[in-house]
């Protein structure tokens, strides 16, 4: 299970100190110190005090060895990658979002929060490679990099976000199976059950083509019957470990024309999750669509 669930409750934006100084010395831009150094220290505060409780619940009583690489690019059919591609991807957004806030001129902000995104990330996979029960991973650390470039990329191109990461879950049986790997409650099997987990891509149709504002095309990608992390475990303890492609329709709340701020950032919140919608499933095991799919 590695640093995945760590990553997805990581979720949190820090490393902002080089950003104030850098965009107080600016001063070209027209920007808000009062809001900038709240937000830098307030988010600081809050990071470092994340880390110090991810090694707490995750490294405390590990053992530590020198640091060292994992490989585990073969886990999971790469579920779990995607995630950190998608962590990367809205810490690198949401860095962007509250720099913008503080003034900061928005070409700089993007760069910025893009790299901030992967910095977020970078001292879990260092936790790792101190730890002897895990080990940094260059494809956790290339799906960091992945997530926040695909952020900054789209920046670069359109000067605006068109095509979404989103994330949908649904309850399987395999975490009965091990409870301790899968996860135990609701709460665990959704960070940690990959069989349930399902990313998209949402695409804004209306920014390409004439289409609804409030409609979006996805293509989602998961896996299932992984009750190990290698195919060659589970085809053993008779699994077959197979992946899951999506075609779906997709609701962009955000389309939604309305004054009331209060639900404009409940919309865009909400737009980091696949809502259930009509879908087509495409596997080893043959097509199939669903009325509704999460």
């Amino acid at each position: 299970m590695k640093a995945t669930s760590k990553v997805l409750v990581t979720t949190l934006i820090a490393l902002l100190f080089a950003q104030d100084i850098y965009c107080q010395a600016d001063s070209v831009q027209h920007i808000n110190k009062k809001r900038l150094r709240t937000f830098s220290v307030a988010s600081g505060a809050v990071y470092g005090l994340t880390l110090i409780g991810l090694n707490e619940l995750w490294y405390k009583d590990s053992v530590k060895q020198s640091f060292h690489f994992f490989n585990d690019n073969a886990e999971w059919k790469q579920v779990d990658k995607i995630g950190h591609f998608y962590s990367a991807f809205y810490l690198s957004y949401g860095t962007s979002s509250a720099l913008s806030w503080c003034g900061v001129q928005q070409r700089k902000a993007d760069l910025w929060g893009s790299l901030t995104g992967f910095l977020i990330l970078l001292p879990i996979e260092v936790f790792d490679g101190y730890s002897a029960a895990y080990g940094a991973s260059a494809g956790d650390l290339l799906a960091n990099a992945a997530g926040s470039g695909f952020f900054l990329a789209q920046s670069v191109l359109w000067k605006e976000i068109r095509i979404q990461p989103k994330f949908s879950y649904h309850k399987t049986d395999y975490p009965a199976l091990r409870p301790d790997v899968l996860g135990d409650t609701f709460a665990s099997e959704l960070l940690k059950d990959y069989n349930g987990q399902t990313y998209w891509l949402s695409f804004d149709m209306d920014k390409f083509i004439k289409f609804p504002k409030w409609l979006n095309l996805a293509i989602g990608y998961g896996a299932e019957e992984m009750v190990y992390a290698h195919d060659g475990q589970n085809t053993a303890e008779g699994y077959q470990a197979y992946r899951q492609y999506y075609i779906a329709l997709d609701f962009d709340l955000t389309g939604i024309k309305t004054r009331s701020k209060a639900l404009k950032t409940i919309f865009a919140i909400a737009s980091m999750i696949k809502l259930p919608a009509p879908t087509i499933e495409f596997s080893s095991k043959g097509a199939r669509l669903y009325a509704f799919y999460f």
